[in-house]
């Protein structure tokens, strides 16, 4: 704060408040012989003042003045308007009263409309020496620009000086004060500034003594970024670039700053603009400028952030250029991103709830970055340092894929409650991922279970394509429990996952001791047996078996022990499979009682209800009624065509 005075102070201003009185008087022995009006507000003058000295004082200090009072006297007119003067009354007086020699307070939030309205009357040193323009120039250089919060003060109000201040260069001066001081090392800033953080143990008080010693607080490296968040768009974008450029911030405290700004002047109220129709200009602004200052630096900005920067630019309609750019930079670090992120709302002209073609470009985009990471590869060179690094970088790529594909199916299981999503854009963004990525293919189900569940009119065909998505060999005990019993679910698909589940309880059986597997699987009447399965022909099975590929999920349901333990070792014969025979197939194993009465009972429910009517590679009927052609083959295996 500065207070001036150009000489002695023996006049006083009568009213004190001009802005709200309209009107602005200086008691002197003189009578007022001049009126100023700027606005709506007359300041009652006089030319000349009773000291000897002192004459014309209001006059010697600026030129401008002496120019409209001469012309006003050849006119035989007293008064003198200049409503153009920026800064407007308040401004006007401030150059007033130091006319007049009465005490001027300046401080961060007049001292740049004082200093435009002393250059608009043009109250230079040539004029007079120690004039209002040196001095207060000297305050700025001595005080404003070396306080931080008055630097922002100052700064921020250029915005209605803004035609002065480019001529007068006080932005460039504010700007470079305030990015040398966001430059400085964190252990030199001692003054105070704002930061809504949580605090750390030594700021909170917790840990801020060591042998009875208060340590010093740290300051953290983005202590700066919430103050800046108070600027416009356009001056903010000048500090950034002005940071930017000194080069001595990380880009990765740039990121964090841009989040911040972004929270406050666009997440913040962009959806009530949207939804409430308002205008939307200031969030294009902002968008645009916060997506032009991005680093370049992989992994300073985080993938959540650019995913709400994507988000936003969709609901703003901003310029596909903009939308470009966001889906390249999210493509590198899609791993880092969560399933909410990747909830884009759909534009208002489309009946879905999502923007599922927006995620599947990211998802090209990934796959496109990460092609070549999805299988390990060694060099032909016998430099065994450089196949090593290849080794390396080869499985951190297959994690980020199955990261990605863990992603993707928790995103398929949100989309899949939307009634309005197409069945192809489903399959199209479960497909975007390779089926090796998947290790685990329970969340896939979930996700289709749930698609099946909100799109009851599927026809039978669309169900199949839908369930192709899935590899039953890769579910786990809990979800096939679950699949057994879904009556959503195909038959084929039941009864697929009810062999690979006997062929898991196969496998268990041949690995243990002859003496211990009597208890493991039921005879007919009841009582235990050992598998007659032969644990060399599994393998075959397992290749010939026809295969889906898919995704995961995890759900389990009702009680499925029976299927499980019980299990389902089915020939080819259809007397074994659904009219309960109890017939043992040449070299195949025994159809456990509980497997065919459970499967009799899922083919009769699923047979009755037309489910499976109208297919071109299943039959209608029930596993016993099979032509008995078929009936006399080889039992090896179940197939599409034998079972639908």
């Amino acid at each position: 704060m500065l207070y001036l005075s150009s000489m002695g102070g023996y006049f006083q201003d009568l009213l004190s408040s001009p802005l709200l009185l309209c009107s602005w008087f200086v008691t002197t022995e003189l009578a007022t012989d001049i009126v100023i009006t700027v606005g709506d507000i007359k300041f009652y003058l006089h030319k000349m003042s009773c000291f000897k000295y002192t004459q014309f004082p209001l006059l010697s200090k600026s030129s401008r003045l002496q120019t409209l009072v001469a012309s006003t006297n050849e006119e035989s007119n007293d008064e003198v308007d200049i409503s153009d003067i920026p800064g407007g009354p308040a401004a006007f007086e401030i150059c007033a009263k130091f006319c007049y020699g009465m005490i001027v307070t300046l401080n961060a939030y007049n001292v740049l409309a004082a200093r435009c309205a002393a250059e608009y009357l043009e109250m230079f040193e040539t004029i007079d020496k120690g004039n209002l323009i040196y001095k207060i120039d000297v305050f700025l250089s001595a005080s404003i620009f070396r306080t931080w919060k008055d630097s922002i003060i100052v700064l921020q109000s250029t915005k209605s000086l803004q035609q002065w201040t480019e001529n007068l260069k006080v932005i460039n001066h504010c700007v470079d004060s305030i990015a040398s001081k966001t430059s400085m090392d964190p252990s030199e800033v001692d003054w105070s500034y704002t930061y809504n953080r949580k605090k750390l143990p030594s700021e909170s008080g917790l840990d801020s003594h060591w042998n009875g010693v208060r340590k010093q607080q740290t300051v953290p490296r983005d202590w700066w970024v919430e103050d800046l968040c108070d600027l416009e768009v356009c001056l903010y974008k000048k500090v950034i670039l002005a940071i930017k450029a000194k080069g001595r911030t990380s880009s990765d405290v740039i990121g964090e700053a841009l989040r911040a700004y972004a929270c406050r002047r666009l997440f913040s109220s962009l959806d009530n603009a949207v939804n409430n129709g308002l205008d939307c200009t200031k969030h294009c602004a902002a968008l645009e400028t916060i997506v032009s200052l991005l680093p370049a630096e992989k992994g300073s900005v985080s993938c959540g952030l650019l995913l709400k920067l994507l988000r936003s630019s969709c609901l703003l309609g901003s310029g596909e250029s903009h939308r470009g750019d966001l889906i390249k930079r999210i493509g590198t670090q899609l791993d880092r991103a969560s399933v909410s992120d990747l909830l884009i709302p759909a534009n208002s002209s489309d009946d879905a709830m999502y923007n599922v073609d927006m995620v599947t470009a990211i998802l090209e985009e990934f796959m496109l970055h990460h092609k070549d990471m999805s299988e390990p590869k060694l060099l032909e060179d016998d430099d065994a340092m450089d196949v090593a690094d290849n080794l390396i970088t080869s499985i951190s790529g297959s994690s980020k894929l199955a990261v990605v594909a863990k992603l993707v199916d928790g995103c398929l299981s949100e989309i899949a409650k939307d009634p309005s999503l197409p069945l192809e854009k489903f399959i199209v963004l479960a497909e975007s991922v390779p089926p090796a990525s998947r290790p685990m293919h329970d969340s896939l189900y979930r996700a289709i279970d749930v698609y099946l569940k909100e799109h009851p009119g599927l026809s039978k065909s669309e169900k199949k394509r839908l369930c192709a998505l899935m590899d039953c060999k890769k579910l786990s005990a809990d979800a096939s429990a679950h699949a057994v019993q879904n009556e959503r679910l195909p038959l084929r698909v039941v009864v697929q996952v009810l062999f690979f589940e006997q062929f898991r309880q196969s496998s268990v059986s041949a690995a243990v001791p002859s003496a211990a597997r009597s208890f493991l699987l039921p005879r007919e009447d009841g009582t235990s047996c050992g598998s007659s399965r032969s644990a060399t022909t599994t393998a075959t099975e397992d290749e010939q078996w026809p295969s889906v590929v898919g995704a995961p999920t995890s759900t389990s349901g009702g009680d499925a022990s029976s299927l499980r333990s019980g299990g389902l070792v089915a020939s080819k014969r259809g007397d074994g499979a659904g009219a309960g025979s109890k017939k043992k197939a040449k070299g195949g194993a025994v159809v456990p009682a509980p497997a065919k009465r459970v499967l009799g009972k899922l083919w009769s429910g699923k047979a009755s209800s037309g489910e499976n009517s109208g297919s071109d590679d299943t039959s209608e009927s029930p596993a016993g009624s099979l032509n008995q052609e078929e009936t006399k083959s080889t039992p090896s295996r179940i197939t599409r065509h034998s079972v639908s």
